[in-house]
């Protein structure tokens, strides 16, 4: 029979579940508590016999060492007894008695000598010393020293040395070999007597190839390992600190664009985070551990390294030049604009390694540098990385040093500064509108709902269910749409700040434009809180009349915009912003303003198209005949843009084709001179410019200006294709753009109009000939009385020898 079955129950799984956890807390506490308690006894006793045994060791008496004190005689009979005196001499049995005066404690100076137990220390130390002393003394004019084997009695360690004697031979020897060691020196300081131009330059070549094949053979070993040969980084960066004055500027080019490409190559698609205290105690594989020492090597060597391309360029910039360099002013110029560039490419090529923010820092300034160079190089950068910024956060880390730099430099800064920000990647953001409705669900059940609706074993299941949710949300590493839109909001409001600052503090500013140009790029993203007071400003400054064109249709455009968007809820009469705009449209032209086409295309867009239900039938047509007129004196693409702009206008007013007809539809005169386009009597004239535009060089406009003329239809013959009719008019103005000096489409070249001098060709060969050589002939006289010439089917041509003379013909 076996062994009797324990009663106590063991524990199922729904029995762990229906235990309350804070007993099951309770129990894991009082279970550490006392593997708690039991090792702080442990550790007393211990200590406590730790402590017995001290204090018994130090209580137990130590010997001393005792010496029997004799009279000096009786100590030398009985030292000499105990001598073999017999096959000694005198002087020897003297030394003896001095020594054996000298053996005892007692009778020992105590002032010339050191403790008794530190004798070997003592000795050994002044041997120690006596190896530090460099054998090699400095040799004397006139004699040479030899250094023999030491002596050590009880003063110390004694060194002896005997003369040398040189002979003649030997001082002939010697100077030959300075000679030989010397001639550096001299090419250091009579380089220009012994050397020629062309030999200085062959060896600026030769050390120029050997640095070269160096940073080639290091920078090789790292991208072919970077695990293993990480360390030889600093060797690398260590030739930044070339001394050479030949060679220092081009070898440090050289270096800072080769390691630039290095850290392109090695560095990781992740930020590499400092270790814990804890995680560098822990014990780990041999592959981690050699992953930990890359991470902490490259991330060491990459912020040296900005830190010398920062050194490099603020030298240039305070014009300060260090003793130990080997590198002139007039080169500082050229070793930052490399510093520069090799900074703009690591800000685009890693923008999610560690430093990134450091980097923003300093090429921020530089793009409001002078020289123009360093700053086209800067803004540029900047461009491009806000253009393949996705997720929106070195866009928004960019704009606050940009917001910071703007304010402390009282908005004294370039106006290509402000330019930068239009290529923001921004197109939602969250506004106040939308907080309700971009406001987080309530996913998980409170308390109260848990202990209604679920029973005891189900609420510790959903517990567990929304725990690893949780988890499962932290863990994921993909950006979320709700990140993105934050930090978009985020940047936008930085930049907004930056522009409303200027239009309130610097209007008479020169960035001015960029401000305007830059609120006509994101107004249709300004919140509706701002629109009243922004919409005085805008058109107190467009009546000002201190705008030139360009600012003045980013006014328009900015309005517009806010009035086709968000702005719609407003009682706005923007009647004015229309009278400025039609009064602008006859000062642009074939020459600069052509440019201007693109942003006058928006403005009629926003205001004719998209805000139809508020503009009038005559507002509308004194629009169309007016861009017809323009349409005749500007370039191709523009006249192209304006056109397919009357056709969205006709399309939106369909009874503007009363301007094909000759017939008139009311009162009064037109008055093309009037900048009021309710006023003017646009509904008394004709668009005779589209028959002038017909004949028009460039095919496209011929074929728009066809189609304006039959009223715009949809199909038919008339109907355009479907490359024109499915583009808007600022994208056709791109297309057919005419900035390279070229056609767009080819024209085609205009056919011969040079007639035969001579007729069609004649039937008899011979004639035809004979004929050709007499015209390619110079100064010879045509004379053909003395040929008669006989044509096919027994006709007989008699051609006359002057024009008075007929023609006869003889059958």
């Amino acid at each position: 029979m076996g062994p009797p079955r324990s009663k106590k129950r063991r524990p199922t799984f729904r029995r762990l579940l229906k235990t309350s956890g804070v007993k099951l807390e309770n129990k894991t506490k009082n279970r550490q508590m006392k593997q708690q308690n039991v090792a702080k006894k442990e550790r007393k006793e211990q200590k406590k016999l730790r402590q017995a045994v001290k204090d018994t060791v130090i209580r137990t008496a130590r010997p001393l060492e005792t010496y029997r004190k004799r009279p000096e005689e009786e100590e030398e009979e009985e030292f000499l007894e105990s001598l073999p005196t017999d096959m000694m001499e005198e002087d020897d049995l003297q030394r003896m008695r001095d020594m054996a005066g000298q053996a005892s404690f007692i009778t020992r100076d105590l002032s010339s000598c050191g403790p008794v137990h530190g004798g070997k220390k003592r000795s050994a130390e002044v041997i120690r010393g006596y190896e530090k002393v460099p054998r090699k003394l400095a040799r004397m004019e006139e004699k040479e020293v030899i250094h023999l084997l030491p002596i050590k009695d009880r003063r110390g360690v004694v060194p002896r040395s005997v003369e040398r004697v040189v002979t003649n031979q030997e001082e002939e020897e010697e100077e030959e070999e300075e000679a030989a060691e010397e001639p550096e020196l001299d090419n250091d300081k009579e380089g220009s007597e012994v050397l020629t131009p062309d030999q200085r330059e062959q060896l600026r070549v030769h050390k120029i190839n050997e640095r070269k094949l160096c940073i080639a053979r290091l920078g090789s070993a790292v991208v072919s390992d970077p695990y293993g040969n990480i360390k030889r980084v600093k060797e690398l960066r260590g030739m930044l600190m070339e001394s050479d004055p030949c060679v220092a500027v081009t070898v440090r080019k050289l270096v800072m664009v080769s390691l630039m490409e290095i850290f392109k190559d090695v560095a990781p698609t992740y930020r590499i985070r400092p270790l814990t205290p804890e995680e560098k105690a822990s014990k780990v594989k041999k592959e981690t551990q050699q992953l930990r020492d890359f991470e902490e090597g490259l991330v060491s060597q990459y912020k040296f390294y900005l830190e010398d391309l920062e050194q490099t360029i603020r030298d240039w910039k305070q014009k300060k030049k260090k003793r130990s360099q080997a590198v002139g002013f007039q080169s500082y110029l050229g070793l930052a604009q490399v510093a520069v560039r090799c900074l703009c490419e690591l800000l685009l090529a890693l923008p999610h390694f560690n430093f990134h923010n450091n980097i923003i820092v300093i090429l921020v300034p530089l793009m409001n540098d002078s020289v123009a160079q360093v700053s086209g190089v800067c803004c540029d950068a900047f461009r491009k990385l806000f253009q393949q910024d996705k997720e929106g956060g070195a866009s928004l880390a960019t704009v606050r040093v940009i917001s910071g730099l703007v304010k402390s430099l009282s908005f004294n800064v370039r106006p290509e500064l402000l330019r930068t920000l239009l290529c923001l990647r921004i197109k939602d953001v969250q506004m106040k509108k939308d907080l309700v409705d971009t406001a987080p669900k309530k996913t998980f059940m409170n308390y109260q709902e848990k202990r209604k609706n679920l029973s005891r074993m189900k609420r510790k299941w959903k517990k567990a269910e929304e725990k690893l949710e949780k988890e499962l949300l932290e863990a994921e590493a993909s950006e979320s749409k709700e990140k993105k839109i934050k930090l978009h909001t985020e940047t936008l409001n930085i930049v907004f700040l930056v522009y409303f600052r200027i239009l309130k503090k610097a209007q008479k500013s020169v960035l001015l434009p960029a401000v305007l140009e830059g609120l006509a790029n994101f107004a249709h993203l300004i919140n509706l809180e701002f629109f009243d007071d922004l919409l005085n400003v805008l058109q107190n400054l467009v009546q000002s009349g201190d705008l030139t064109n360009r600012e003045s249709l980013h006014c328009i455009q900015t309005v517009f915009t806010i009035l086709s968007g968000q702005g719609d809820v407003l009682t706005v009469d923007p009647l004015n912003f229309y009278s400025q705009l039609y009064g602008m449209l006859l000062r642009l032209h074939a020459g600069a303003p052509n440019d201007d086409i693109i942003i006058v295309l928006r403005c009629l867009d926003a205001m004719l198209t998209r805000l139809k239900k508020q503009v009038t039938l005559r507002r509308a047509m004194a629009f169309v005949k007016r861009l017809s007129a323009l349409s005749l004196h500007v370039l191709p693409n523009a006249s192209v843009g304006l056109l397919a702009a009357s056709r969205a206008t006709v399309h939106a007013f369909p009874k503007c084709d009363f301007l094909l007809d000759n017939e008139v539809q009311g009162s009064g005169f037109y008055l093309p001179e009037l900048d009021e386009p309710e006023h003017c009597n646009a509904q008394n004239t004709a668009l005779w410019e589209l028959h002038t535009l017909q004949r028009h060089y460039h095919p496209v406009v011929r074929r728009m200006a066809a189609h304006l003329s039959q009223g715009a239809p949809s199909d038919g013959p008339a109907a355009l294709g479907v490359d024109l009719s499915r583009r808007s008019p600022a994208e056709l103005f791109n297309v057919y753009s005419v900035k390279d000096m070229t056609f767009n489409p080819p024209v085609a070249p205009p056919g011969s109009k040079k007639k035969d001098r001579f007729g069609a060709t004649l039937l008899d060969a011979d004639l035809q000939r004979r004929a050709e050589s007499v015209l390619t002939a110079e100064d010879t006289e045509l004379d053909f009385t003395t040929h008669t010439l006989r044509l096919p089917h027994t006709h007989t041509l008699r051609l006359p020898h002057t024009h008075t003379e007929a023609t006869t013909h003889t059958h």
